[in-house]
């Protein structure tokens, strides 16, 4: 038994363990997504091995997108390869049937391994102990893996284990598999499956190995769902090991996945080594990726679940594809990427694991030609990036949205055609990988090219106002997706400034360092020196709403005309000011979904540069923080207040953001976890203990620590990788600076 040191909202937990110590059936959906594992290639939901009515159950490979006719492009739920039923003479085990007599479900975060103790006495009166545990070797990302413990208890029973794959997974009421073939091998099973529409096959085969008892394994070929089974006899205190190892494949990975799949299942190691092989490559990402933290074991344990949650979900393997805003966790958002990678998940990954966030980036740079492509829709030039991508980086925001009131208009969905600033947000996050990793190949082949051509963008996006003499930006939506429809909104035309900054920069580098890569570029983009020229004169005549007497910069123009708004008068609520004022409401008045003004803020602390300063700063958090919904508005905004509130010194501040953005799943905060993971926000932890309570920043070829530890903390320790060099902190309270305990070379700590 494991040793619990605290608990919260029914889990118990310690450093490296989260567990469940009583099963809910009214939290069934959030603690699914709460028990995700995954490999960074398959994620796969916390449903149960057995089955429960009105599960959510779900995996999810990155890349296997297929459309819901005429709707909408979704990742496509996977068929299941969990299923492995217990029938006890005769009696199908289920936690909703029979007696649970005990119960426990643990994730252990440093192992990647998900298990379940169950005690059941059956309708019939036999008592027997079931162990489940699940993983998704991070060793080879092909391979899934499930083993069942059976123990009768003071009795003996005839048993029976199945072992299926289920080719009729559902995205809630939708099935995208088109069922091609299926099989048996002498010990194992195979499916073959093919989605609707985007025409991805995928090979799955299964095998069950016995031990602990004496049995024959037997085959079904029911269509759609090949199952294995084995039946034994056990005797009291006799424990019987099922092990079900999977393999999976698809025609994004292989030319025939199903032989692959096939092929692979032959060549599979026994369990433990699968397993030890399994820990070993945890152990490693952990010791580049870990935050330790003493003196507070929920924060630690929330710390390390949330980067759990990131290194499953970041590709190691294909630079196709990203991190959806769920992750690979549950059905929210369909599996599309947002600006979320970029800003809120991508720095962890740049910091801990470049290889990874290369990856992401690249995905970018694959998906150009769909954001060239919705430019030229909108009657633009260059690369405008869809708001929401899938595969191909063609824009798959729905354009309309279905009320709850049947009676009721549909909702028009502005950001797909509004909400234009994640093409800066996608050369802020290049720009600052290349920062941090001095990846001059990546920034040449790649980076160069998305910069650059999402400058083009933006030159023929702005306009001149020859009354006023400068170029504004109208009809957007900034960060703050309460307010539609606005003119010169301060984020997006400063990250717009910043962007041409960077372009600028970025054309004169190519030119000296690889001039026939410039010369390309030239011409397949029409780059010309009066187009830098352009560039250069937007920079210089762009309007920013920033007041030098007060030092207050107004979020958009007309803002401060907006009815003013006491958040404290709504309290206490359940819902986000938008459900509580409607639409047109929130646009009336000044209240925030999330952070704007500060979080423009946030992204010039970077590089300190304007607006950021303490100043600036302290004048906009005392505007613009108490006008945020911040409880119920976005995730992704605690975790920034948390960053800036360490800025001001407002530690107690700072802790209470950072631990709502922490608690946001673990505690389903908001009532939506179900939907799977806020990978936004997971990010946004690390961001805000690494730049908030470490107070990290980088000064030439070293990052420096100013910490600002919350009370209770004794300790925090971390690594980041910065310029070829892994730097380790050791941070104590009051301790002004954190000494680079190591500075080791990259590749002595890679091998």
């Amino acid at each position: 038994m494991m040793d619990v040191m605290g608990g919260f909202q029914g889990f118990g937990y310690e450093q490296w363990m989260l567990v469940e110590g009583q099963f809910v059936a009214e939290k069934l959906h959030s603690l699914e997504t709460v028990f995700t594992i995954g490999n960074g290639y398959v994620g796969t939901r916390g449903g149960f091995e057995e089955g429960y009515p009105r599960g959510w159950s779900a995996t999810l490979i990155h890349g296997v997108y297929d459309d819901v006719p005429v709707v909408y492009t979704e990742l496509a739920n996977c068929p299941d390869w969990l299923p492995l039923l217990v029938v006890v003479d005769g009696e199908r085990f289920g936690l909703d049937k029979g007696e649970v007599l005990s119960y426990r479900r643990q994730l252990d975060l440093r192992r990647g391994v998900l298990s379940r103790y169950v005690r059941w006495r059956s309708p019939g009166g036999k008592i027997i102990d079931i162990l489940f545990e699940r993983f998704a070797s991070f060793a080879d990302k092909h391979v899934l893996g499930v083993r069942c413990q059976v123990t009768p208890v003071g009795c003996a029973a005839g048993i029976e284990v199945q072992g299926s794959i289920n080719g009729y997974s559902e995205n809630q009421g939708f099935n995208h598999w088109e069922l091609l073939n299926q099989g048996k091998e002498d010990k194992g099973i195979w499916l073959q499956v093919r989605t609707r529409s985007s025409r991805i096959e995928l090979g799955m085969a299964c095998e069950m190995r016995v031990s602990g008892a004496e049995t024959v394994l037997e085959t079904s070929m029911v269509p759609g769902y090949p199952t294995l089974s084995a039946q034994f006899s056990a005797v009291s205190g006799q424990t019987v090991t099922v092990d079900k190892l999977v393999t999976v494949f698809t025609s994004r990975d292989v030319e025939n996945p199903v032989n692959e799949a096939r092929g692979k299942l032959e060549e599979l190691w026994e369990w433990s080594v699968l397993l030890d092989n399994h820990k070993k490559a945890w152990d490693d990402v952990w010791e580049k990726s870990d935050i330790a933290i003493e003196g507070d074991i929920k924060a630690q344990l929330a710390v390390r679940y949330n980067l759990f949650q990131l290194l499953i979900a970041g590709s190691k393997f294909d630079d196709r594809v990203s991190i959806p805003a769920k992750t690979l966790s549950g059905f929210g958002y369909r599996g599309h990427v947002f600006w979320d990678t970029e800003i809120f998940i991508l720095p962890f990954f740049i910091y801990t694991q470049p290889a990874i966030a290369r990856n992401l980036l690249t995905y970018r740079y694959r998906t150009l030609a769909g954001a060239r492509r919705k430019a030229v829709h909108y009657g633009y030039k260059g690369a405008m990036y869809a708001w929401e991508s899938a595969d191909t980086g063609d824009e798959v925001t729905p354009r309309w949205a279905m009320p709850n009131d049947p009676y009721a208009d549909d909702i028009r969905i502005w950001c797909r055609d509004r909400e234009i600033h994640i093409s800066a947000d996608i050369a802020y996050g290049a720009w600052f990988y290349w920062q941090a990793t001095k990846d001059d190949e990546w920034m040449r082949d790649c980076g160069a090219e998305i910069i650059l051509d999402t400058a083009i963008f933006w030159m023929s996006r702005v306009e001149w106002n020859p009354k006023q003499e400068r170029y504004e930006l109208r009809e957007v939506i900034g960060a703050d997706e309460y307010h539609e429809h606005v003119n010169n909104n301060a984020f997006t035309n400063r990250m717009v400034q910043w962007h041409l900054q960077r372009a600028i920069f970025i054309y004169e580098w190519l030119g000296k360092e690889f001039p026939e890569k410039a010369a390309e570029l030239e011409q397949k983009l029409q780059l010309t020196p009066e187009r830098s020229d352009r560039w250069q004169d937007i920079v210089q005549n762009i309007w920013i709403l920033y007041d030098e007497s007060t030092k207050i910069i107004e979020q958009f123009e007309g803002f401060f005309q907006l009815e003013d708004i006491n958040l404290n008068d709504y309290e206490p609520r359940t819902k986000s000011m938008q459900a509580i004022l409607g639409i047109e409401g929130g646009n009336k008045r000044q209240v925030l979904k999330q952070p704007d003004v500060l979080m423009l803020l946030y992204l010039m602390r970077q590089s300190q540069e304007f607006p950021y300063d303490a100043e600036t700063l302290q004048k906009n958090w005392d505007y613009y923080a108490p006008r945020t919904d911040i409880t119920y508005g976005s995730s992704l905004g605690p975790a920034i207040h948390a960053i800036l509130a360490s800025d001001l010194n407002k530690t107690a501040e700072a802790y209470e953001r950072f631990m709502q953005a922490a608690m946001v799943d673990l505690e389903d905060v908001r009532g939506n976890a179900a939907d799977g993971i806020h990978g936004a926000s997971a990010g946004g932890i690390w961001q805000a203990v690494i730049f908030g309570f470490g107070g990290i920043q980088f000064v030439g070829d070293q990052p420096i620590a100013n910490p600002h530890l919350p009370p209770g903390w004794t300790r925090l320790k971390f690594k980041l990788h910065w310029r070829g060099k892994w730097h380790e902190f050791d941070l104590h309270p009051f301790v002004e600076t954190g000494e680079v305990i190591t500075s080791t070379s990259l590749s002595s700590l890679s091998q």
